[in-house]
């Protein structure tokens, strides 16, 4: 990693209001609080939370607050095997040439102790359980179609492009490739608190799709997957053979100090990402640069030298964690706006179901 710049000095916040009686029936509070990935079309914003199966669209207004809020139920769209109720775990969206790319975290999760204060056998024995929800192994695309001026909806289909994924479900889609992986195999029925597997963001570039994990970290490694997807019969994808011995998918590590990759987005030739720590710490978070990410076409271990430190963020154990990337072209060609998981009262007007995302700059942030 190069030396390293001052943190970023926000230069604004940008408030998103939540108002969709079908969210706010499904989901509560957690709508405004658990933000875990954002991506940006024209006026829009969709923006996911993680205990969900579906998406929220909000529009910018004139006052540059973004609102009109709908939730949007992918079941609608996809047959996914938990059903409307079991959340997908979304962590990484991205809106590229007419599609909204989705993915799950592809996780499990290890029950949490209950009991009297959490405490005794019985909260023991919950801790034992470990569980895999079908919705999280999820990776497709929805089209997005301007319904009016710099206004964009999701469809099922738009001419020739429509809604696909990979297989669906726990021995499906992107899980399948990797159960005979050296590196990763191991971390597949890890809990994603413990270093387990867990996508946490997309990227793509035409074909080409890069997901980054935020967990397993491997030797202070973060992993960067790199598929290259096809659409074989209507609504299905499948990754082509691009890695080692047929491999469906390149494995890039990158040397992060030990912190697993929180969210993705392509800035021109290079690919910036936002990490933080693997598990539930207090602990630093970063904007890096992969200079030169999108012409890597072999897999290996990223040479230090091409990863830079763009900006440093704030990060704490109770709140505020930076969760998803964007770039900000409203705050010039140098701006980022980062999301938060977990909103300190700072940012969150509970009463009102608002919460403040930042406007950052640093002078690393070249123009797209």
């Amino acid at each position: 990693m190069t030396s390293p710049q001052p943190p970023a000095t926000r230069i604004g916040q940008v408030e998103l209001t939540f108002s969709d009686p079908d969210a706010l029936r499904r989901l509560g509070d957690p709508v405004a609080k658990d933000l875990s990935a954002v991506a940006r079309a024209g006026k829009c914003m969709f923006v996911a939370c993680d205990e969900a199966a579906g998406l929220e669209r909000l529009t910018r207004g004139a006052d540059g607050r973004y609102g009109a809020h709908q939730h949007i139920l992918l079941t609608d769209l996809f047959d996914l095997p938990g059903g409307p109720d079991q959340e997908m775990d979304i962590e990484g969206l991205a809106a590229v040439d007419g599609y909204l790319w989705i993915v799950g975290s592809h996780s499990v999760k290890r029950k949490k102790p209950v009991g009297t204060d959490g405490e005794g056998v019985q909260a023991l024995t919950r801790m034992e359980e470990v569980e895999r929800e079908a919705n999280r192994y999820f990776l497709g695309r929805v089209p997005i179609e301007e319904e009016a001026p710099g206004v964009f909806a999701i469809r099922e289909e738009v001419r020739d492009r429509r809604a696909a994924c990979l297989s669906t479900g726990i021995k499906g889609g992107l899980a399948r490739w990797l159960r005979k992986d050296p590196h990763l195999a191991p971390f597949l029925k890890v809990p994603a608190k413990e270093n387990g597997l867990d996508i946490e963001g997309i990227a793509v570039r035409g074909a080409r799709v890069w997901l980054g994990l935020r967990g397993p970290v491997l030797g202070g490694h973060a992993v960067v997957l790199e598929l290259s997807l096809k659409e074989p019969k209507r609504g299905r994808l499948k990754p082509r053979a691009i890695g080692p011995d047929g491999r469906r998918y390149r494995k890039h590590l990158l040397d992060t100090g030990g912190l697993g990759i929180r969210d993705l987005r392509l800035d021109g030739e290079d690919l910036l990402l936002l990490v933080g720590p693997t598990m539930a710490l207090e602990g630093t978070a970063h904007v890096l640069r992969w200079v030169g990410a999108v012409a890597d076409e072999t897999e290996g271990m990223v040479p230090t030298r091409r990863l830079e430190l763009v900006a440093d963020l704030p990060y704490s154990r109770e709140m505020d964690h930076p969760e998803g990337l964007e770039l900000w072209p409203d705050g010039g060609t140098d701006a980022l706006l980062v999301v938060y998981d977990a909103p300190g009262p700072g940012r969150l007007d509970a009463n009102n179901r608002t919460v403040r995302a930042d406007v950052l700059r640093s002078a690393s942030v070249t123009p797209r």
